[in-house]
């Protein structure tokens, strides 16, 4: 029997031949086409009207959304970072709207909320009681809280929302984000004090009480961004007095749990 030739290859060439096969199965992921997402003809003119103020594209590029992540919405609202980010991660990712059952009560606004639902059917989109959000453990590589982690200090008899533990929901959302993942907050700036009382009195927050929340659980801030500030804004007005709304100075926190 003929024995077949050895082929000697220089060890550099060799080295480079395993690791291509290991590059083609682990490529990065391209960056979203945030401007497609943001220009989606099935976005409500309503959402397009807060694309100025919120700076959706330049918010999620700081917060590092990419295509194929598994990403949440928390206290998702009128689902507008939920409809941009379905678009954003694209058929291989996968984006969660959670929805406190307190709100989208009434008759016209449930035929709100079915309108959302039925508009992006792509979308997961979850209800639960909002003094107790859950989701299994290692579920996200990216979420976002969007003007709502101050809520967390608030409670109202008129909305059904009873008083909540925030460092429970933050030790909650730690389980839920994988090795790696990232939380955006975004929220208004408060003045330092009585935590519950100013969220009761304007919805502001302390910027430092939220560090220290998330730091608490075990997340590490990695970076902030001054994109959404505004320094004409003085702090004590309510974020829904006219002279301030959508005008807010807000703080722009990107966490993320160790890998």
């Amino acid at each position: 029997m003929r024995a077949s030739p050895v082929i000697l290859c220089p060890a550099i060439l060799c080295l480079a031949s395993l690791a291509a096969p290991l590059a083609a199965r682990t490529p990065n992921p391209p960056a979203p086409d945030y401007a497609a997402a943001i220009a989606d003809a099935k976005r409500p003119a309503e959402a397009r009207a807060l694309d100025e103020s919120r700076k959706p594209a330049e918010t999620l590029a700081f917060l590092g959304l990419k295509r194929g992540m598994k990403a949440a919405d928390i206290m998702t609202g009128s689902g507008y970072w939920a409809e941009i980010m379905a678009d954003a991660v694209g058929p291989t990712g996968k984006v969660t709207a959670f929805e406190p059952n307190q709100f989208y009560t009434q008759p016209e606004e449930q035929k709100k909320w079915q309108a959302l639902v039925a508009r992006r059917p792509d979308v997961q989109w979850v209800r639960y009681p909002f003094e107790a959000f859950s989701a299994p453990a290692d579920s996200f590589d990216f979420t976002i809280i969007n003007l709502s982690y101050h809520d967390l200090y608030w409670q109202s008899e008129k909305y059904g929302i009873p008083r909540t533990d925030p460092a429970a929901f933050v030790k909650r959302l730690y389980a839920a984000t994988k090795p790696g993942g990232i939380v955006g907050i975004v929220d208004h700036v408060g003045a330092a004090g009585d935590t519950r009382a100013i969220v009761d009195k304007v919805h502001r927050i302390d910027p430092a009480v939220v560090k220290a929340d998330f730091i608490a659980a075990g997340f590490t801030l990695e970076a902030d961004s001054p994109l959404l500030a505004n320094a004409a804004d003085d702090h004590a007005k309510l974020v829904f007095d006219p002279a301030v709304r959508g005008k807010t100075d807000r703080f722009l926190f990107r966490f993320r749990k160790a890998g």
